[in-house]
């Protein structure tokens, strides 16, 4: 037998999850994502997200209700007759009506080991934390934000210089496995659930373009961290100085280096490594606004930058 499935996501993210369920048989009545957003070259054309395209591609209806506020919307999801709705980076928070809006309830692919990272950008708190290790988990959604019971865990390691976007590979590919053990198991009435612990627990806050310049007065470790937690995107970045301007320097890669000097100094050597509060971190890929990223060898051939430089 096979589960009607309703299925909720947006990001390219939740693309695997979406597929592998479809593979392993499952019916997927319908899946939800979260409106087409202005995008394109000049951002003038509306874009359907991954999940709106994915399900198109596989014949599978699509809605995008901006929200559930509205009955006719609640009324819509309950005419599916889903056994269960499986969520993966959705983007909203759904209400009551929706919760229990199918015979066995919301079960939400989240990448982090609770109650540890609940929220929205848990991958990049993660490694900007310096967790050595994160995970995929299933959880039975509840009315509070990632804090429902726990049915099955993956376990991913964090290396020393991964990156988000390393780490969000990662733990796509993982999700969409474990989705698939997890609806098998609920199906055959054996998925477990274990409550979360009241201890340890992080919030991931969203990322905010403010919080993306790079400080060179923390410590290099912490400096690392956050580089390679926002690579490839939204992209840690300085300013440098260049014929009396200060110019964006997208970094999308580093690794702690030897060398101390007032931070924001570039130290003398090879490649181009910076001074930070405590230690300093060499630069290895670098990205100016309108250009390709280039190894950091690269870069500099078009861009020398001198020791002693102080960027900010």
């Amino acid at each position: 037998m096979a589960l009607r499935i309703i299925f909720m996501g947006t990001p390219e993210f939740s693309v695997p999850t979406l597929t592998a369920l479809a593979e392993a048989g499952h019916t997927i009545v319908a899946a939800y994502s979260q409106p087409p957003r202005p995008g394109g070259r000049r951002g003038l054309e509306l874009q359907k997200s991954p999940v709106h395209q994915a399900a198109e591609r596989l014949g599978i209806p699509v809605l995008t209700p901006p929200n559930f506020q509205a009955e006719e919307d609640r009324a819509a999801f309950r005419v599916f007759d889903a056994d269960v709705a499986v969520v993966v980076a959705y983007g909203l928070l759904l209400p009551e009506a929706i919760l229990t809006g199918t015979k066995l309830g919301c079960y939400n692919g989240h990448a982090s080991l609770l109650p540890r990272w609940r929220g929205a950008a848990p991958i990049q708190r993660a490694i900007m934390a310096g967790d050595a290790e994160t995970g995929m988990m299933v959880m039975k959604m509840d009315k509070g934000l990632d804090t429902g019971p726990v049915a099955l865990t993956r376990r991913v390691a964090i290396g020393a210089d991964t990156t988000g976007g390393e780490l969000h590979d990662a733990l796509m590919d993982a999700g969409g496995k474990l989705m698939v053990e997890a609806m098998a198991r609920l199906e055959a009435g054996d998925l477990p659930l274990t409550p979360q612990s009241g201890d340890g627990v992080l919030y991931a806050a969203k990322i905010d373009k403010g919080e993306t310049r790079i400080d060179f007065s923390r410590p290099a470790a912490e400096v690392h961290n956050h580089i390679r937690a926002l690579s490839p995107f939204p992209g840690a970045w300085f300013e440098l100085p260049v014929a009396g301007k200060a110019e964006r320097i997208k970094v999308l890669g580093s690794r702690l280096a030897g060398g101390s000097a007032t931070a924001g100094t570039v130290l003398a050597g090879d490649g181009l490594a910076i001074a930070c509060g405590e230690g300093a971190v060499s630069l290895t890929r670098l990205q100016k606004a309108g250009a390709k990223p280039l190894d950091v060898a690269d870069f500099l051939r078009g861009t020398p930058i001198a020791a002693g430089t102080m960027v900010s």
